[in-house]
């Protein structure tokens, strides 16, 4: 594992900060772990501070990300990773994994068999970051086995001969998902699942929203520079609509059930700028990043939307 060494703040990841601030990550770029780096990627600061605190000192803690679909959990943690050459280990967590897949298995290796540690184990004794995105996708009662190393214990490996693995001091175990371990109570989730509270309770939360407007339009006109501003305007529009919709109110469940997240957004944008000449070129690209899968009616009614906020400019061909 290389050396650690000190970044600055406002220069690694371009935003305002004291101009003495720096955080640590990894002296080596090439190590194979390391998340690719995404230069038009823009951060909020906000977002950035949190994660920065505890990739800074833990403290014993986990973090956990939660926030709806498409939101940008995991790509903030892997960009961050990516500025401090953080190598990361990513997992999707499903109903079926098991905490023995976290720590390793024997494989048959040129006819006898050996034991390869898996992401958690990598993890901790290399020092990388840890990602298991989908967290509340897994069965609780393996996720219990995460309990001791998050505090700081060493993982016992009983399978490989009794191995210790001490955590390594840059070990991060960071947990994103849908819902707050509580279960999924919209009925849009499935698979989610209601996570034991004592495993929760070693979690530091933050909460990922879609990005307000200002950000979302930075971060479109970054993606897709060609696009002109009053389009990114109007697609800020439509989504902001489209998410009014999806989510309802207090007192009023949601009338849509897919949403305009920032993902779909951006491959709205994208799509539009590529098929740039096309017949109807908004309509067709968002059926392609968003309505081909939502059902008849509201497939209408998410066109009818945009059609109104595109005015003359939804029937156009260029963008």
């Amino acid at each position: 594992m290389s050396a650690l060494t000190q970044f600055n703040v406002s220069q690694t990841f371009n935003v305002p900060a004291h101009p003495g601030l720096e955080v640590p990550g990894y002296s080596d770029p090439t190590h194979p772990n390391i998340p690719p780096l995404k230069s038009s990627y823009v951060f909020r600061h906000r977002l950035l501070g949190d994660v920065l605190a505890f990739l800074h000192h833990s403290a014993g803690d986990g973090l956990f990300l939660c926030g709806p679909t498409g939101s940008g959990k995991s790509t903030l943690i892997s960009q961050i990773a990516a500025r401090l050459n953080w190598p990361v280990q990513s997992v999707t967590c499903h109903g079926r994994l098991e905490f023995q897949s976290l720590i390793g298995q024997f494989v048959l290796v040129n006819g006898s068999t050996e034991f390869v540690h898996g992401p958690l184990a990598v993890a901790a004794r290399d020092g990388h970051i840890l990602i298991l995105n989908e967290l509340d996708m897994m069965d609780p009662a393996e996720l219990a086995g995460l309990n001791d190393i998050i505090e700081g214990q060493p993982l016992v490996i009983a399978e490989n001969g009794g191995e210790v693995i001490h955590p390594h001091p840059q070990f991060r175990l960071i947990a994103t998902g849908n819902s707050l371990g509580s279960g999924d109570n919209t009925g849009l989730y499935q698979g989610v699942l209601r996570q034991n509270l004592a495993f929760m309770d070693r979690f530091r939360i933050i909460h990922v929203d879609y990005p307000d407007p200002e950000a979302e339009k930075e971060m479109l006109q970054a993606a897709v520079p060609s696009l002109p501003e009053e389009i990114v305007s109007r697609m800020l529009s439509v989504a902001g609509e489209v998410r009014r919709l999806f989510m309802g109110s207090d007192s009023e469940a949601g009338q849509l059930t897919v949403t305009m997240s920032t993902r779909t957004l951006v491959r709205w944008a994208t799509l539009a700028a590529t098929f740039k000449g096309a017949p109807n070129v908004f309509e067709y690209s968002l059926n392609q990043a968003l309505t081909a899968r939502a059902e008849a009616e509201q497939r209408e009614a998410i066109h009818r939307i945009a059609a109104d906020v595109f005015g003359d400019y939804w029937q156009s061909s260029n963008c």
